[in-house]
């Protein structure tokens, strides 16, 4: 029990400051804010593997509660790159495209775990680790690019 409430006080800690962290932080730079992300990330990422198979709804919430964020500053990104130049625009259509492939394979993989088994538990966990780090990676790298190609 208190391990299930130490998860879940470390994921809120985490969206929490994933929220401010992606805000409109005048005095953080851009690169300040994404390591931010990135350290709070891969605690979340350490914090995944404690899950045992008796706390799969917590982890399945927590992934989707994780995969809702970052659905939102996709949004967010798409928001601002809609409002760039048309180059800009042509070249982040398929980085979007590709980080939304991800999501969806993501989503794929919460349904999976959501769905596991004792004996399939940790495999399953390991994709859906394995699915968030690749939607995280691609997102904090196109969040980068488009931070180098438009001015704040």
């Amino acid at each position: 029990m208190l391990g299930a409430m130490k998860n879940k006080t470390l994921l809120i800690t985490f969206l929490t400051a994933a929220s401010f962290a992606v805000g409109c932080d005048k005095e953080k730079t851009t690169a300040q804010q994404l390591d931010t992300v990135k350290t709070e990330t891969k605690q979340a990422a350490l914090d995944m593997k404690e899950y045992t198979f008796a706390q799969k709804d917590e982890f399945v919430k927590a992934m989707q509660a994780q995969l809702a964020a970052l659905d939102k500053d996709l949004d967010a990104l798409s928001a601002k790159i809609d409002k760039s130049s048309d180059a800009i625009k042509a070249e982040a259509k398929p980085k979007l495209q590709a980080l939304r492939d991800q999501a969806a394979k993501l989503n794929t993989q919460l349904a999976d775990a959501q769905n596991a088994t004792e004996s399939t538990w940790d495999s399953v966990k390991t994709g859906t680790k394995t699915a968030y780090e690749s939607v995280e990676k691609g997102f904090n790298d196109t969040r980068q690019w488009v931070s180098d190609k438009i001015a704040p």
